[in-house]
């Protein structure tokens, strides 16, 4: 991806998130009225002392729900349209008043504990259960369910997590409204309510312009580009939601290829030929996308798979095969950390003898220990033929290990986030594919290498049931002779 391809998207992106905000700020100037709240004008952008203390007493009106539904509901509008009206610095302190001021009240707690460690008649107990209970939901619960109900609410909680999640991490505080907020929207997203839309270029251009911002994977480059992956021989669609109507919450683009894709730059290649579907025997998934990061945790992605395939198999009768074509986003940082180990020499157990001696050739310096770092450092690798000849042997037994055997701490899950996913969506890992990303950012994040998930419709069950009840990973025979060799 380009500086100017960058720039263009995350101008895209701005634009569409200050469209949001004014869209909200309209939603809720009706119902709002500053001069009914205890702000006399729209509160500094900073929230300066003054208003922060007003803000404190706006949201323990708002608690008390003093006036009836109508008033409740101008209250709420006011405290949403003082926090789209700050900057970053007014937001952040609005949400720490919120986190701080309307935590749950611990002597309460405790009391309430006590009650019913004393409790010994059945009703008395449950009397006394009940009361813990409540007292354990801070009052901020109640704010955050009165911001929902607003129009657009839902998609103003959303992006308001957005903002919190790169606040919390140094925020003990913040971090625990971060975890209230999420429990409150997967409490609220119910993806029976999913609908899924296919996107053509014939789609709203408000919405196109969301699939050229939200592309994660790999970044549009241009409408050209954007035209090309919605032609005859490809398919691009996406998870909708009732309360958020016109965001696309969740995308996936599907290729429609002869046989599995091994990279990712033929497969996006604007001049290359179109295909007819109708010839076809595999559907290639080669991005998913999550459009709102103030959404990430709650797991829709499986449901999407599932439902694609079916839409897919049932408009194909052709198809054969379902497979990705996916990126390896953590084997960098990875391979970086072992590379990096003080007193190792992890290389001296990855590296077989003939390895090491045709690295020392194609380094040209005939001379033993050659670095895999020093290596995958030198510009322009990838374009040299002895270069990638030599690595391409240890280095696709590498990612197979990494893939199959690295695991996130104290569990048995994949340490890549790709492949957990498709693991746990019942993929099995199919090949891996030397050279498949040479963009800067597929070298930088898996040295080129990209893998295919295969998902074998009659397996996908029982390869979810081992993955998640066992930790086991399903491989074809391909992957198992790279572990072995």
């Amino acid at each position: 991806m380009t500086e100017s391809t960058t720039h263009e998207s995350e101008t895209v992106r701005a634009s569409l998130l200050d469209r949001t905000m004014n869209n909200l700020r309209e939603a809720w100037q009706e119902m709002a009225d500053w001069r009914g709240g205890l702000f006399t004008a729209t509160p500094g952008p900073s929230l300066p002392d003054k208003d922060a203390e007003a803000l404190k007493i706006q949201m323990r009106d708002c608690l008390e729900g003093r006036g009836g539904e109508v008033s409740a509901r101008a209250r709420a509008a006011n405290l949403g349209r003082a926090y789209l009206s700050l900057n970053a610095q007014g937001r952040k302190r609005f949400l720490q008043i919120l986190a701080t001021e309307f935590d749950i009240d611990r002597k309460v707690v405790d009391k309430a504990v006590a009650a019913l460690s004393k409790a010994s008649d059945p009703k008395d107990r449950a009397k006394a259960e009940r009361t813990l209970r409540e007292v354990l939901q801070p009052p901020r619960l109640r704010l955050l369910a009165q911001l929902n109900a607003l129009p657009e609410g839902f998609l103003f909680l959303v992006d308001l997590r957005e903002e919190l999640l790169g606040w919390s991490k140094d925020d003990p505080a913040l971090a625990a409204l971060e975890r209230d907020l999420l429990s409150l929207l997967a409490s609220w997203f119910d993806v029976g309510f999913l609908e899924l839309r296919r996107i053509t270029w014939d789609s709203p251009a408000s919405l196109l312009e969301k699939l050229f911002a939200y592309e994660a994977v790999h970044p549009i480059r241009s409408w050209n580009d954007l035209k090309n992956r919605l032609s005859s021989d490809r398919r691009c669609f996406a998870f909708f939601h009732p309360r958020m109507a016109n965001e696309p919450l969740i995308i996936v683009q599907v290729a429609l290829v002869d046989g599995i894709a091994d990279n990712v730059q033929t497969l996006l290649d604007e001049a290359a030929p179109v295909l007819d579907p109708a010839k076809a025997d595999t559907a290639i998934f080669y991005s998913i996308s999550n459009a709102h990061d103030g959404l990430s945790g709650i797991s829709f992605g499986n449901f999407l798979i599932k439902r694609v395939v079916d839409e897919l198999a049932s408009e194909f009768k052709n198809l054969k095969s379902f497979a990705t074509l996916s990126p390896i986003p953590d084997f960098g940082p990875w391979l970086e950390r072992k590379l990096n180990e003080p007193g190792k020499d992890v290389e001296a157990s990855w590296l077989t003898a003939v390895d090491r001696k045709a690295l020392a050739a194609a380094a040209g310096t005939g001379k033993e220990p050659v670095s895999l770092k020093t290596l995958l450092q030198t510009p322009g690798w990838h374009q040299k033929p002895e270069l990638t000849k030599a690595l391409k042997a240890p280095m696709l037994r590498l990612v197979a290990r990494y893939l199959v055997k690295e695991k996130k701490r104290d569990s048995s899950t994949a340490l890549d986030r790709v492949a957990r996913f498709h693991l746990s969506n019942g993929a099995r890992i199919e090949r891996v594919n030397w050279l498949a990303d040479t963009s800067d950012h597929g070298l930088n994040q898996s040295a080129g290498m990209m893998v295919n998930y295969l998902y074998k419709l009659d397996d996908i069950e029982s390869n979810h049931e081992a993955y998640r009840g066992e930790g086991k990973v399903t491989t074809s025979s391909t992957i198992r002779a790279l572990l072995k060799a």
